[in-house]
């Protein structure tokens, strides 16, 4: 079972990054990465295997990929 791990990162001048990883190619990575931007009304790309978003929404996310079908125990928050 493949895990998906949700990390927010403090980047330069402050501000947070939240990426998620472990997403594969038949999920299309890119489709999600969309549907999150929306969701969240933030900026954000798709890039190295990773999903980054701006901001800190770790929690939301993870609400957001389970409303869009992935089981809740293979998203892992840290």
């Amino acid at each position: 079972m493949v895990k998906i791990r949700i990390t927010t990162v403090k980047r330069s001048f402050g501000k947070f990054v939240t990426i998620v990883s472990g997403l594969t190619e038949n999920t299309n990575p890119k489709e999600i990465t969309k549907k999150l931007k929306q969701e969240l009304a933030c900026g954000g790309t798709y890039k190295n295997g990773n999903i980054e978003l701006q901001g800190n929404h770790a929690e939301k996310i993870k609400q957001i990929l389970i409303k869009l079908g992935f089981n809740p125990e293979q998203i892992e928050v840290s």
